[in-house]
C-alpha cells in the first residue's frame, strides 16, 4: 500500500487539477465530437470486419468452437475475456478467431493488424446492448487471470515509475494529463466501448492497443497484445464495468 501511495504522490507533480477551461474541448472539437457520435467513422471498419468475419469464419463456426448455441452467442461474447476450453487458457475474442482460422487452414491475421481490429470490433458489436457479464470467479483460470491483471494494473514500472493506478485511482480521477481528463475506467465503461475510434489517432483501436499507448507514454516496455499479462489486464478493467452495456464501436478523444 505504501508503494501505491508514493507513486500516486509522485504522479500528482505532473498531473494537473482539471479546474481550468484549458482542459476542456474547444467548441470546434465539441461540435466534431457530437457529429461523430451520430456518424462514427469506425462504423465503416466494423462493416468491413463483418464482411471478412462472415466470409472467413461465421457465427455458426464461432459458436461451435466456443461450445454455445448461436442464439446464446451474443450474451456469451459479453463475458469475454474468459477461459476457453478449446484453447485451455483465458483468451480474448481475437485469439478465438485466430484459433478458428488456424483450424480451417486459413491465413491467420496478427492480433495487432487492422484486419483483426476490424473483425474484433464487429464480433464484439454482436453483443451490443448486452450487459457485460464477465465472471472473474467462474473457474480457477479466470481467477488467476484476474489476480494477474490486478497485479499488472497496480505495479509501478518503467522509466517514470508509474502504474495504471497512478492515473486511474480515486486520487487522480478527474484531474488532467496532457489536456485530457483522467477517467474512472469502470464509470466510462472501458470494457464495453472498445474497440473504438480515436479522434486523435484517426483510426480504430482496441482496448489492449490503448493500453500499449499508455505504456509508451509512461516509458514502460509495451506488453504484447494477447500476452497473458495483457489479457489479464483486460479482464481486470472489463470487470470494473461489469453490468454496463456493450456499445461498439466507441468514440474516444
Amino acid at each position: 500500500m505504501k508503494k501505491i501511495v508514493l507513486i500516486t504522490a509522485l504522479s500528482l507533480s505532473w498531473i494537473q487539477a482539471a479546474d481550468n477551461s484549458q482542459f476542456s474541448m474547444s467548441a470546434a472539437d465539441r461540435a466534431m465530437y457530437a457529429e461523430m457520435l451520430e456518424n462514427n467513422p469506425a462504423d465503416i471498419f466494423v462493416a468491413e470486419g463483418g464482411e471478412i468475419f462472415d466470409e472467413e469464419i461465421g457465427e455458426a463456426a464461432m459458436a461451435k468452437f466456443l461450445g454455445v448455441s448461436e442464439k446464446d452467442l451474443s450474451k456469451y461474447i459479453a463475458g469475454f475475456p474468459r477461459y476457453v476450453k478449446a484453447l485451455d487458457m483465458v483468451a480474448g475474442l481475437d485469439q478465438v478467431m485466430q484459433a478458428i482460422l488456424a483450424q480451417k487452414g486459413q491465413e491467420i491475421p496478427k492480433l495487432k493488424s487492422k484486419k483483426m481490429f476490424s473483425m474484433l470490433a464487429y464480433v464484439k458489436s454482436l453483443a451490443n446492448d448486452e450487459a457485460i457479464n464477465i465472471d472473474v470467479n467462474a473457474d480457477e483460470h479466470i481467477k488467476a487471470s484476474y489476480a494477474l491483471g490486478e497485479k499488472t494494473y497496480n505495479t509501478p514500472r518503467g522509466g517514470r515509475g508509474l502504474a495504471c493506478l497512478s492515473c486511474h485511482s480515486s486520487a487522480t480521477v478527474g484531474m488532467a494529463l496532457r489536456t485530457q481528463i483522467l477517467p474512472n475506467l469502470g464509470a466510462v465503461d472501458a470494457g464495453g466501448t472498445w474497440p473504438a475510434y480515436r479522434m486523435t489517432k484517426s483510426s480504430l483501436r482496441t482496448l489492449q492497443r490503448r493500453f500499449q499507448g499508455c505504456m509508451k507514454n509512461a516509458l514502460q516496455a509495451k506488453l504484447p497484445i494477447g500476452s497473458p499479462e495483457m489479457v489479464a489486464l483486460e479482464v481486470y478493467v472489463t470487470n470494473m464495468a461489469k453490468g454496463k452495456n456493450i456499445a461498439i464501436p466507441g468514440l474516444k478523444r
